[in-house]
């Protein structure tokens, strides 16, 4: 995958298959890391199957037998000098931490985070999702439990309102990140 947003919606496709009602997303620049956190709480994975989930031939999947999530974004971040985690305990849920090295020149880009979210949002609006973006620029948080408890009705999966989360994210991406990552945004 050539950005992280793609990565990001690849992992998040497994908390929704693990039953997730609510998954936290956040991404934190500092001087030297990117660091994407994602947190579910599915129903988690066993120790058994947490050890070797990093491997491509290990899955879940019926359909085929590989599952390239988990491990091509261990890769993405390790070929930035990065490192990666993930923990998880049956009944609880998941988290899974990729840091990117943001000067290393294969460090994949962002991308459209905001596009992500806004497809995530209106696929599966049942799902409570909370975005935060942490820099030395400012912090931001999106909660759609917040947001749907203000529309008053009108469902959150409606073109206006997905393309206003959208433009917020977009927004607020550019404000926090602007000067601190080291591509075009």
């Amino acid at each position: 995958m050539d950005e992280i947003a793609l990565h990001l919606l690849d992992i998040i496709q497994n908390s929704i298959k693990a039953k997730a009602n609510n998954v936290s997303v956040t991404f934190e620049a500092n001087d030297d890391d990117l660091v994407l956190i994602i947190e579910d709480d599915g129903i988690g994975m066993d120790e058994g199957f947490l050890e070797n989930v990093t491997d491509p031939f290990i899955t879940t999947r019926t359909t085929r037998r590989v599952g390239l999530g988990i491990s091509l974004l261990k890769q993405s971040a390790e070929a930035s000098f990065g490192r990666f985690s993930i923990d998880s305990k049956k009944g609880v849920g998941t988290k899974v931490i990729a840091i990117f090295k943001i000067d290393n020149i294969d460090r994949i880009p962002l991308g459209d985070l905001a596009g992500t979210m806004e497809s995530l949002i209106m696929c599966y609006e049942y799902i409570d999702f909370n975005l935060t973006l942490k820099s030395k620029n400012g912090e931001f948080l999106l909660s759609t439990k917040e947001i749907k408890e203000n529309l008053e009705g009108v469902p959150i999966n409606t073109y206006d309102v997905l393309q206003w989360i959208k433009d917020y994210i977009d927004e607020q991406v550019k404000f926090i990140f602007g000067d601190v990552l080291n591509e075009i945004l």
